[in-house]
């Protein structure tokens, strides 16, 4: 169990610390991934900068993710969930526009103005602060692969058992802290989970 999301951004960084040395670049998933990411990148003393995804949500049950979209165009849909829902293609266009928007205001509101850090020929480090169905984490590596970095690591602090397999082979290195057998969600091993704001995760990219 985690305090909160510091609490397992510091416990992660120790994980973390064999990438001491490297060109490492640390990449926060917003909202909650960045203050677990802002912990690593100041234990490695290296650059930290959010990679932006959105999930798809079902048109009934927006937790339950058909898949995600990022930067750069990419786009990962989970068809077996698509097929479960029953959710037309008419319906996964509107999702992905709805998402298309809020994915361009983040990035905007994020960084200011401010380009992405340029993550070619470095090691990627993409932090979330954790992981359910692994469709945004897979779609984060994608993007960060189709941007030219060297190496991608993926790493949480806790995951379900079979988390690298429903991933797949996006990254080059995972790493998980914890895979307790009953996951539910990623809520249930913090102690505190409150969201994160938006303010938050401008305030660790700032610091």
């Amino acid at each position: 169990m985690f305090l909160d999301r510091v609490d397992a951004g510091r416990r992660l960084a120790r994980r973390l610390e064999y990438l001491d040395g490297r060109d490492a670049i640390v990449l926060g998933l917003p909202r909650g991934g960045v203050p677990v990411a802002f912990e690593v990148a100041t234990a490695l003393a290296a650059p930290l900068d959010v990679i932006v995804v959105r999930k798809l949500g079902a048109p009934r049950n927006p937790e339950f993710a058909l898949g995600a979209i990022g930067e750069s165009g990419v786009r990962v849909l989970d068809p077996d969930a698509i097929r479960a829902t029953g959710t037309s293609d008419a319906e996964l266009g509107i999702i992905e526009r709805h998402a298309r928007t809020e994915l361009a205001r983040r990035t905007a509101l994020y960084r200011g103005g401010r380009g992405p850090v340029s993550v070619a020929g470095k090691t990627a480090v993409i932090v979330d602060d954790g992981i359910a169905t692994g469709a945004t984490a897979r779609a984060a590596c994608m993007i960060t692969r189709a941007l030219g970095a060297e190496s991608v690591v993926l790493a949480v602090p806790v995951a379900p058992p079979d988390w690298v397999e429903s991933v797949g082979p996006v990254a080059d290195e995972f790493v998980c802290l914890e895979t307790p057998a009953h996951f539910f969600a990623v809520g249930q091993w913090y102690s505190d989970f409150t969201q994160t704001t938006d303010d938050e995760v401008i305030r660790c990219l700032r610091r």
